[in-house]
C-alpha cells in the first residue's frame, strides 16, 4: 500500500512521526539526492557524507514541509541548501586554519627572536668584566633596586649607578662593532 503512496501524503505522515512512511521516502530518494550530493561535491566521499547528513537530519526537516510543492523538488532544496551550508562550513574553516598557521608562524618567529635577543645578551654579559657582570646580573637579572645591589655588593649606589653605565657603554660598544661586520 505504501509503494502506491504519493510522496506528498508520505512526507506528513513522516513529518508526524511515521517511520514506515520515513523509510519508505528514503527508499525512494536516496539514489537521487546521493547523485545530486556527489554533483554537488564532486567527490563520491564527499557525497556520501554530504548524503548521510541530510538523511539524519530529514525527521526535523520534514516538520517543516508543508505540501505546497512537490516533495521532491523540496527534497533538491535541502540538498541543495545542505551543500551550500557544508561548503561555507569548510570555508570558514579552512580561513581559521590558515589563521591559525599564521599565528603559529608568527609565534615561532618571536620564540625565535627572543631566542637570538637572550642569546646575544648571554654572550655580551660574558664579555663584561666580572664586576659589571655581577652589578647587571643583580639589578637587571634579580630585579634588586641600586640600593639592594649596593648593600650585597658593599659598594655605594653611586658605585652601583657609574657601573651600570659603564654596562651601558660595553653594550653600544658591542653593537656598534657587531654593525661593522
Amino acid at each position: 500500500m505504501l509503494m502506491e503512496t504519493p510522496d506528498e501524503p508520505l512526507a506528513l505522515a513522516a513529518a508526524s512521526g511515521d517511520r514506515t512512511a520515513f523509510a519508505q521516502l528514503l527508499a525512494r530518494h536516496y539514489d537521487r539526492v546521493f547523485g545530486l550530493c556527489w554533483r554537488l561535491t564532486g567527490s563520491k566521499h564527499d557525497a556520501e557524507d554530504l548524503a548521510q547528513d541530510i538523511c539524519a537530519a530529514l525527521p526535523t526537516k520534514l516538520q517543516g514541509f508543508r505540501g505546497e510543492a512537490r516533495f521532491s523538488t523540496w527534497l533538491y532544496r535541502v540538498t541543495i541548501n545542505a551543500a551550500h551550508d557544508r561548503r561555507r562550513r569548510a570555508a570558514s574553516h579552512a580561513r581559521a586554519a590558515i589563521g591559525w598557521g599564521d599565528w603559529e608562524v608568527n609565534r615561532q618567529a618571536e620564540i625565535s627572536e627572543a631566542t637570538a635577543a637572550q642569546d646575544w645578551l648571554t654572550t655580551a654579559m660574558n664579555r663584561l668584566p666580572p664586576e659589571l657582570r655581577d652589578t647587571v646580573a643583580l639589578t637587571l637579572g634579580e630585579g634588586l633596586t641600586q640600593a639592594e645591589a649596593a648593600a650585597v655588593l658593599g659598594l655605594s649606589e653611586g658605585t652601583i649607578a657609574w657601573r651600570m653605565a659603564e654596562v651601558k657603554k660595553h653594550l653600544r660598544a658591542q653593537v656598534a662593532e657587531e654593525a661593522r661586520i
